[in-house]
């Protein structure tokens, strides 16, 4: 995000820095007023990812779209989610999905009931596929274990164990080829 402000800068584009700038200090108050809580309201987590996707489109635009989707039969209010919970996943779309594709990609988060007590949001896209992106990284990038998946997996299974079982997470692939990736996890009602 700061690489991005400081491109900004150098082509003398003080309005856009002035604005990503903003933008991104109001996404780091929120994930830092909301770090010490279990759960959050799921409509602020949704505010929150609304405002990170957007920062990402504004760095990589040529890369891919956006749509987020809230079904119109979900009441947002009666969900509450990990803080950030859903970030990982959607920041792993863009950079080792949507950022390898020769042509635009599509990102889509989709938020829907299922059933009376049940929501999912699936996170998907179009991009290169889990197998094709492990493949394309580069020496220095495989030295360098991730740990965001595992550490959400860690989470969740806390989560899990102390409010019996509200979140489960699966990834597949999206298409029959080994493109794109979808991500759908299962939430609870309060």
């Amino acid at each position: 995000a700061l690489n991005s402000v400081n491109s900004f800068i150098a082509v003398n584009d003080e309005r856009n820095a002035n604005r990503y700038l903003s933008e991104f200090s109001v996404l780091m108050r929120s994930v830092l007023e909301n770090s010490d809580e279990d759960f959050i309201p799921f409509s602020k987590e949704v505010e929150l990812i609304e405002l990170y996707v957007k920062l990402e489109h504004n760095r990589f635009k040529e890369k891919f779209d956006y749509e987020i989707i809230v079904d119109k039969a979900v009441n947002l209010d009666d969900y509450s989610i990990p803080p950030m919970l859903l970030q990982p996943y959607i920041e792993n779309a863009i950079w080792h999905g949507l950022r390898y594709k020769e042509e635009k990609g599509k990102l889509e988060v989709l938020i829907e009931p299922r059933g009376q007590e049940k929501l999912a949001v699936i996170v998907q896209d179009n991009g290169v596929g889990r197998k094709r992106s492990q493949e394309l990284k580069t020496k220095n990038q495989l030295k360098q274990k991730s740990k965001g998946m595992s550490t959400i997996k860690k989470r969740i299974s806390i989560l899990n164990d102390m409010y019996q079982d509200r979140i489960s997470v699966s990834v597949s692939d999206l298409f029959e080829d080994g493109t794109g990736t979808k991500v759908e996890l299962l939430l609870k009602r309060n």
